[in-house]
C-alpha cells in the first residue's frame, strides 16, 4: 500500500475533512519522516567530519577536557538520534503495510495533531499515556 511518487499539493496539510489516512496523508507522512531522517543523517555526517578534523592532541589540559565533554555530549546525541531514526524506519514500514496513523495497542486512528507533532507516534495520546503508567509503575515496583 504505497503511495510513494504521489504528488502533493502545495502547501498541502492533512485535515480531519478528508479521510483518515488516505494516499495524499500517507505521502505527506512519508515525505515528512524521509526529510527528517535526511536531517539526521547529514547532521551525524557534519559531527563526524568535525571529529575527524579536530585533534585530541590539545596541549592544554583545560581545552582538552572541555572538547572531550562537548564531544561525549555530541555522541550521545547521535546515539539518541540513532534511535530516532530506527523509529522513523518503524513508522515508513508501517505507511508501507497500511497500518501508520493507527495506534498498535487499541486500533484507533491517532489524532492527526498527534501525528504532525510526532510523525513516529505508534499509539493514541491516551494509551502512550497507559503505557507510560504502567512503566513507571513497573521501575518503581
Amino acid at each position: 500500500m504505497t503511495s510513494a511518487g504521489l504528488q502533493l499539493p502545495p502547501d498541502y496539510r492533512p485535515s480531519a475533512d478528508e479521510a483518515f489516512m488516505n494516499p495524499l496523508q500517507l505521502e505527506y507522512f512519508r515525505q515528512r519522516l524521509l526529510a527528517w531522517k535526511r536531517q539526521i543523517l547529514d547532521e551525524a555526517e557534519s559531527t563526524l567530519n568535525v571529529l575527524q578534523m579536530e585533534s585530541l592532541g590539545e596541549p592544554d589540559l583545560n581545552d582538552r577536557a572541555s572538547n572531550e565533554t562537548d564531544w561525549s555530549i555530541e555522541l550521545r546525541t547521535r546515539d539518541r538520534q540513532r534511535k530516532v531514526i530506527a523509529k522513523i524506519d518503524a513508522a515508513l514500514r508501517r505507511i508501507e503495510e497500511g497500518e501508520y496513523g493507527y495506534c498498535e495497542v487499541t486500533g484507533e486512528p491517532i489524532s492527526l495533531r498527534r501525528l504532525e507533532a510526532r510523525p513516529i507516534a505508534s499509539m493514541t495520546l491516551e494509551a502512550q499515556e497507559k503505557h507510560e503508567r504502567r512503566e513507571k509503575v513497573s521501575r518503581e515496583g
